[in-house]
């Protein structure tokens, strides 16, 4: 049933109305809902698109949404404004009154004097149908039209707090941001998963040849790829400013289609200086998890709320734990003897000195309770070049975080500051030419320091509970997919 108010309000001339009324500028929906207008209502211009339309005799009611909440606005006109082009997924600019409303479920709605079809979709053909929940499997196989559903409009708000988020963590902390490059000629993890980057067409490198006198075999004269990571220039600048991060993109070309990898993802990285201890690191990336969390949890309940009911029922409760726990910290050693103890349960047997594998990561979590928990103190051979030798010649001062349903979280470790101890390392590895400026930075006021890289795509996995890190990212890439 509509109000009495509404009804009486039908009855006004609304032609009279545009007369007498002047409209300011469109605004948002979150804002309007928010409001508290008086009994004779605001002017009001709203812009968005139909989530739904119900015509009555004398009424139309339409839910109005534009995307700045998950909640729609319902908008009360005539059926005249009903014409041929409005209909389920159409956008629309509505002019009117905002009036208090006794509705259940709504504080307000605006009672149309002018509705216009900005433009119209064929709601037969538009892949999503009004009131219908589509799974993630299939908006995800329309990824220029999903931002139009509830949930994945609902992940992209979230995604921004959390970018937010992540952002004042580091800048309370006295982190400095710095803008690494996207092109690199080093391989920072030394796995080889590199996309390289030349010019398109051949006629470039010809006409810098010429130009230059020499035969030009590639556009920067060395070879160049997409950055796999930007720890190394984070070192670069941690050496001078002490504490700095980087939020970036980062590319793999890796050939896994597993639910946890992307050929393009985001990657938030800190070093810092001055720092003796993985406990050092690790209390840092502790109060980074929960920190932004907090935070994330305070700006998004609503959009929180349709995640933790529909796409992952309980998932609240493992986030509270993540919280309200103080991670455990075990040693490599104890990871292998603790899996080891299960290793009838494993498809891959747990040696000392091979990687855990995702199956050992999520049992070591329920393990612990659910509790994430940080691996330290890897086999040397399992970790990149610059990872701090331990004193036992076998083992290195690196780390890797440990959470609920995701499995690795984090990857950190103490740097090797040691000139003597990385050069010999570097001859080994015949990277001694490569690296003479990273040499450097151990010749010229070196310290002791270390740092972590964090997958934010994984990060948003682990507080939303969502299975697919597809379906965390707005355009994913990986191998045999590169739309749009």
């Amino acid at each position: 049933m509509w109000s009495c108010r509404l009804r009486s309000s039908l009855s006004v001339n609304f032609r009279h109305l545009r007369k007498c009324t002047t409209y300011t500028k469109a605004s948002r929906i979150w804002e309007v809902l928010s409001t508290k207008p008086p009994e004779n209502g605001v002017p009001l211009k709203l812009q968005g698109w139909v989530r739904s339309i119900r015509s009555q005799k004398e009424v139309l009611f339409l839910h109005l949404n534009d995307g700045s909440c998950l909640a729609n606005l319902q908008v009360v006109g005539t059926p005249d404004m009903g014409n041929s082009d409005l209909s389920f997924g159409s956008a629309v600019l509505v002019e009117g009154r905002l009036f208090p409303s006794s509705h259940p479920g709504q504080d307000v709605e605006l009672h149309a004097d002018r509705l216009e079809v900005l433009g119209p979709c064929n709601a037969k053909e538009f892949p999503f149908k009004a009131k219908k929940r589509h799974t993630m499997e299939y908006t995800r196989q329309f990824p220029h039209l999903r931002a139009r559903t509830n949930s994945f409009a609902a992940l992209l708000r979230i995604r921004s707090q959390a970018t937010s988020a992540i952002h004042k963590f580091f800048q309370d902390q006295g982190y400095i941001e710095v803008h690494t490059p996207v092109i690199s000629s080093n391989d920072c993890e030394g796995a080889g998963e590199l996309f390289q980057v030349e010019p398109a067409s051949s006629t470039v490198l010809r006409e810098l040849s010429e130009a230059s006198g020499k035969e030009t075999k590639h556009f920067f004269d060395v070879p160049a790829f997409l950055t796999v990571s930007g720890q190394l220039q984070l070192e670069v600048m941690a050496s001078a400013l002490s504490r700095v991060y980087v939020f970036g993109p980062t590319f793999r070309a890796e050939k896994s289609l597993g639910r946890r990898h992307l050929s393009e993802f985001y990657m938030v990285e800190a070093e810092l200086a001055f720092t003796q201890q993985q406990e050092d690191v690790m209390e840092v990336i502790e109060r980074m998890v929960k920190q932004p969390t907090e935070q994330i949890l305070a700006s998004c309940p609503e959009d929180l709320h349709l995640f933790y009911k529909f796409v992952s029922p309980g998932h609240r409760e493992i986030v509270e734990k993540i919280l309200t726990s103080r991670f455990i910290r075990m040693t490599y050693t104890e990871a292998i003897e603790t899996l080891r103890n299960h290793s009838e349960n494993f498809q891959f047997k747990p040696e000392w000195g091979r990687d855990l594998q995702k199956e050992h990561e999520r049992h070591l979590v329920r393990h612990c309770g659910g509790v994430p928990v940080f691996v330290t103190d890897f086999p040397r051979d399992l970790k990149p070049f610059y990872a701090r030798d331990n004193d036992d010649d076998k083992t290195v001062a690196a780390f890797d975080l440990l959470v609920p349903e995701v499995g690795e979280l984090f990857g950190g470790s103490l740097r090797e500051e040691r000139l003597e101890t990385l050069q010999d390392r570097l001859d080994r590895l015949g990277l001694s030419n490569s690296y003479q400026w990273y040499l450097d930075l151990r010749r010229y006021g070196s310290v002791p320091h270390g740092g972590f890289g964090m997958g934010f795509e994984r990060y948003l996995q682990c507080i939303l509970g969502v299975p697919h890190i597809r379906d965390v990212i707005p355009f994913p890439r990986f191998p045999h997919s590169c739309r749009m």
